[in-house]
């Protein structure tokens, strides 16, 4: 769609014919620039010059010129088609535990026994695609705390990430409070950081190396503004085969200290889930997407460009021409009178 970023300009067209409507006629010659002895040597040169013509050239050629001045200064622009702007969202960081215990098979994906760490890289990865406008951030962690991905734009690269982690890659043990407090750090440093902070903690276990308590770093996170979403992974009972044959039921999750991960949670305006199958875990990423819903594009975005450059460049064009022609009239004329006057 064309349109003028300035159409009251338009307004200024019909000025030069209200001036010259308005302006008396001059008719004082006395001050003329050209003064020849007899008029009467001009008249071949005017027969053939065709002044009236090149008076009319001029007055069509300014007349174009200023209806391009004109529609320059009105800013002529081409809008394009609405486009989505996404609002920005928030940093959102997941921290994932690798520690040996994540190799429990107790889950269930596609109808065959998966290990925790398999059906969270399922579950986990469509969450990430949803989070569409928020800056993802990747943190592993298992007897130490890695930052895998930094907040960025680029869920892919952070699903494959995701996906290319295995279990005792950070170490056999979990370091929860380290892993708390490396995403303190990478928030903190965040450029543009006022925006909501977000850390979704997945782990099967308790903490058990580190150098930081999970309640410090809880703490620290407070104080920063990190809401953390705490997830204890794990199944409540599974079968297993007894030593004296047939089988008997186990708590796989005995080690999950439900008790700390509720803490940290609740000391940072979060929340505490239990997954217990996969079923439950997508539930609980499709709730953290109601708490913390992406934020959705309020306004569209229309991109203009300019072409005001176009009727400038030809205006100022026109007018050298019309200056050129009339520096060229001008020495014709001269070398005339020369001439006229070394006749006489």
């Amino acid at each position: 769609m064309w349109s003028f970023a300035w159409p009251l300009v338009l307004m200024a067209l019909p000025l030069p014919i209200i001036f010259r409507r308005l302006m008396p006629e001059a008719t004082d010659l006395s001050e003329a620039g050209l003064r020849v002895p007899n008029i009467d040597n001009f008249s071949t040169l005017k027969d053939r010059s065709g002044k009236e013509l090149l008076y009319k050239w001029r007055f069509w050629v300014a007349t174009i010129a200023w209806i391009l001045l004109v529609l320059a200064a009105a800013r002529p622009e081409r809008i394009g088609e609405d486009l989505d702007v996404p609002i920005a969202g928030r940093n959102l960081m997941m921290a994932v535990d690798l520690s040996s215990s994540m190799d429990q098979q107790d889950f269930e994906l596609a109808g065959r026994r998966v290990d925790r760490l398999t059906a969270t890289k399922a579950v986990a990865r469509d969450f990430i695609e949803r989070r569409e406008g928020d800056r993802i951030g990747l943190i592993l962690f298992g007897e130490q705390a890695y930052l895998q991905v930094p907040l960025t734009l680029d869920r892919e690269t952070v699903n494959t990430l995701l996906m290319e982690a295995f279990i005792g890659l950070a170490g056999q043990k979990t370091a929860i409070g380290d892993a708390i407090t490396l995403a303190v750090r990478r928030v903190h440093k965040q450029d543009g950081n006022e925006g909501d902070q977000v850390l979704v903690l997945l782990t099967d276990g308790a903490n058990t190396a580190g150098e930081v308590q999970p309640i410090k770093a809880a703490e620290l996170a407070q104080q920063v503004g990190l809401r953390i979403y705490t997830i204890g992974i794990g199944a409540e009972q599974q079968k297993v085969s007894s030593i004296f044959g047939g089988q008997r039921l186990i708590n796989p999750s005995i080690d999950l200290d439900e008790n700390t991960l509720t803490k940290i949670a609740s000391l940072t305006g979060g929340r505490y889930f239990r997954a217990t199958d996969t079923t439950s875990l997508q539930d609980i990423y499709k709730l953290i997407d109601e708490l913390e819903p992406v934020e959705e594009p309020e306004f569209g975005f229309r991109p203009i460009k300019s072409y005001f450059h176009y009727p400038l460049g030809l205006a100022v064009l026109l007018a050298a021409s019309m200056s050129l022609v009339s520096l060229i009239e001008r020495v014709a004329l001269t070398r005339v009178s020369e001439v006229s006057v070394n006749a006489d």
